[in-house]
C-alpha cells in the first residue's frame, strides 16, 4: 500500500522513527541499522511495509530497499513476526544475513534478541529452500544464455544476492567484473551499491 515515506524526522527512540510528511507524523518501526542512518530534523526517505493484524496496524520503515526486502523475506518464515525480523536486522546487515543463511550459521541468527536455536534453524531451512539452485539451462530467467555460477567468494556472493531477492541472472550481472578475491560480504556490498547508482 505504501512504498515509501519522505519527510522530516520529528523523533527517534529505540526501533522507532517518526517522520512528518504532509502534516502527519508517521511512526515507523525500524531496525537499529536504519535508525543509525537518520537524525532528528533531517529529511529522509524510508521504504515501508504496512503490517496488518486483526488487533493492530503497524508501519515499518527502512533506510535501504535491501533491508526492506530482507524484512519481508524473514516475515515469510513461519514463526517469524515483525519483532523477531527487526531484532535480526538490528544485529545483521542484509549482506551479513545473506551470508549467515547460505553458510547455515545458526549462531549468527541467535545473536538477535528473542531468536532461539529452533527458530534460527527454521529460518535457515526455509530461506535456503526459497533460494533454490539457479537454473543453468539456456533460456533460464528469460535469457538467451546459461547463468554463469562462479566458484568461491563469488558463488557465496551470488547466493547471498538471491537471498535478497535477485534472480540468479541479476545476481550474476551485478557481480560481473568485481574482484573475486574480495570476501563475499564485500562483493555483496559492492554489487548492491552498483545497483543503487
Amino acid at each position: 500500500m505504501f512504498y515509501s515515506i519522505t519527510g522530516q524526522v520529528l523523533h527517534t527512540s529505540l526501533n522507532l522513527a517518526v517522520i512528518e510528511a504532509g502534516g502527519v507524523g508517521y511512526a515507523c518501526q525500524t531496525s537499529t541499522t536504519s535508525l543509525g542512518r537518520v537524525t532528528k530534523g533531517a529529511r529522509v526517505t524510508l521504504y515501508t511495509h504496512l503490517y496488518v493484524r486483526e488487533d493492530a496496524v503497524e508501519l515499518f520503515g527502512f533506510a535501504a530497499l535491501e533491508e526492506l526486502s530482507a524484512f519481508r523475506m524473514l516475515l515469510g518464515v513461519s514463526g517469524v513476526g515483525p519483532k523477531a525480523a527487526l531484532a535480526i536486522l538490528s544485529v545483521h546487515t542484509p549482506e551479513r544475513l545473506a551470508l549467515a543463511l547460505i553458510s547455515g550459521d545458526e549462531k549468527a541468527l541467535t545473536a538477535a534478541a528473542g531468536v532461539g536455536r529452533k527458530l534460527a534453524q527454521r529460518i535457515i531451512l526455509e530461506l535456503k529452500d526459497k533460494m533454490g539452485a539457479p537454473d543453468l539451462r539456456p533460456g533460464a530467467d528469460g535469457a538467451d544464455f546459461a547463468v554463469y555460477v562462479p566458484a568461491g567468494h563469488l558463488a557465496e556472493a551470488q547466493a547471498g544476492l538471491t537471498v535478497l531477492g535477485y534472480t540468479p541472472l541479476e545476481a550474476a550481472a551485478a557481480l560481473k567484473g568485481l574482484d573475486d578475491t574480495l570476501p563475499a560480504e564485500e562483493l555483496i556490498r559492492a554489487a548492491l551499491s552498483r545497483q543503487l547508482r
